[in-house]
């Protein structure tokens, strides 16, 4: 509903045309290959894939294309993995649709657009977890085994393991559930 509310004020918008819409982060990673738009607008939870993965993904393959998250997480660690991930916008989605188009066109002429209120919050928290250890925490906080986990990611289940461990350990977690959760409300997923 979000996403065709924003595709329908976006049309709206003078010289701003919608190339394509998808409903989790491996097809809009799979449009932005395809169809290559100067702007992707995404979320940071999604199905599949999250926003940040797809940022990602995006700046691995070299792609020109630039991000711009929109999200209803107003949390430092989330904008701070954004920044890293090379984004190019973070918004919240009660933002006014004049600002979301404004930083369409900033994002698009090389700028960057961050919330303001954000980016002095961004720098607040640093995150203990590394990427592989965000990645299997996110999904045992998911409800997922760890031989699921494995599967998933590639790894054998002693390693998922250890990840999880770990994780725990930096985050002062009694359980996988409680570091999931933690990392989560502190925007580290």
């Amino acid at each position: 509903m979000v996403r065709g509310a924003l595709a329908a004020l976006l049309r709206l918008e003078q010289g701003m045309e919608i190339v394509g819409e998808a409903g989790d982060g491996t097809a809009a990673f799979e449009l932005v290959e395809a169809l290559e738009p100067q702007v992707l607008l995404t979320d940071i939870e999604m199905p599949k894939m999250s926003g940040l993965e797809v940022a990602q993904a995006i700046r691995d393959r070299g792609l020109s294309t630039r991000v711009i998250i929109v999200t209803t997480f107003a949390r430092a660690g989330y904008l701070r993995r954004a920044l890293e991930s090379n984004v190019s916008g973070y918004l919240l989605k009660d933002a006014p649709s004049d600002r979301l188009a404004d930083a369409i066109r900033r994002v698009i002429g090389g700028g960057r657009a961050i919330d303001p209120e954000l980016a002095m919050a961004g720098w607040d928290g640093d995150d203990p977890l590394t990427d592989r250890e965000r990645q299997v925490l996110r999904l045992a906080g998911e409800g997922k085994s760890s031989a699921a986990i494995a599967g998933l990611v590639h790894l054998s289940e002693g390693t998922v393991r250890n990840y999880l461990s770990e994780a725990i350990a930096k985050l002062g977690a009694a359980n996988r559930v409680e570091a999931a959760r933690l990392a989560r409300s502190k925007g580290w997923l």
